[in-house]
Parts: C-alpha cells; structure tokens; sequence
C-alpha cells in the first residue's frame, strides 16, 4: 500500500501496489483533488483506491474504500454500509481484535521500525504475534524505508505493508 501525495503514475508502475490512499492533511482542495486521484486509480485494474478518514467523500467518489484513524473505530460499520473497504490503523493487539469484531477489511499496524515522532516500535516479533493473532489483513506501518524492512516484513506472515518514504 502507498501513500503518495499527488498520484504519480511512474511510481505506479514501478513498485505495483495492489493499494493506493490518498493522504494530504493539509491541502486546502482536498476534495478536487481527491476526484482526481480516484479518477487516476480507475485507471488501472489492479489498484485499490481509498481516501483517508473521509467516508462520504469516498462513498461520493466511488473510491474502493476509506482508511480510518485509530479514533474512528465507531465509524467502522457506517463506513461498510455504505459499501467501502475499511482499513484502520491499529497500534495494539486489542484495536486489531476490535477492527475484526467490528467488521474491518484490514488494519494498518504500527509502527512496526523506529519512524520519527511515532513512539516506541513495535517491532517484528510483535508483528508476527499480531498477524497470528488474527484473521484480519494486517499491514506493517512505519519505519519501513528499504528492500531489508519489506523483506523482514515478509518473514512475519504480515499481508503487505505500507510506507510513504519507501514509495517517495
């Protein structure tokens, strides 16, 4: 999964993410460009498209699905019933049983390698605990920024990962 600011359809190409959230906290025409970004995605087959944290936004743009922040457990099901992918970030092993229970498709698990400002990591034996834990998508979040990091994540049963300074 990547999160690119503007959609870079190079980047696209050459790392072929199976997900793609579009991320921009501080864009003043979010909106715009979100319809953009959805419009690119549906360009290509093998790319899931969400937005992040907007739910009536996605569901307005027909986007694949919304990932939610880990303050946003309580609009799981609105989401899904509105026919979106759910993937929310989840810092323990409690939130990741709790996104299952509540219907999550996936969960964001972080952060898993040191990643400024991100707290302790949580490491790859935590991850591993985690994703044998459970049945849900779990996606390695944070710190991962070379080949090594993914190959490490692959070793823990882990469905994928995501990053933005690997992708960038």
């Amino acid at each position: 999964m990547i999160t690119p600011k503007p959609l870079c359809l190079e980047l696209i190409q050459k790392h072929k993410p199976s997900y793609i959230v579009y991320r921009d906290k501080e864009n003043k025409n979010y909106k715009t460009d979100a319809k953009s970004f959805v419009e690119n995605c549906k360009t290509i087959d093998t790319l899931r498209c969400f937005l992040h944290q907007d739910i009536e936004l996605a569901s307005e743009l027909n986007a694949d699905g919304v990932h939610l922040t880990s303050l946003q457990f309580n609009k799981i099901k609105y989401a899904k019933s509105k026919s979106l992918e759910v993937i929310i970030s989840a810092h323990s092993l409690d939130e990741v049983k709790k996104a299952q229970e509540l219907g999550a498709d996936a969960v964001t698990y972080s952060p898993i390698f040191y990643t400024p400002n991100k707290g302790e990591p949580k490491g790859l034996e935590d991850l591993k605990t985690v994703v044998n834990s459970v049945d849900i998508k779990v996606f390695a979040l944070g710190g991962i920024v070379s080949r090594k990091e993914i190959e490490e994540v692959e070793n823990t049963g882990a469905y994928g990962f995501a990053s933005i300074r690997y992708f960038s």
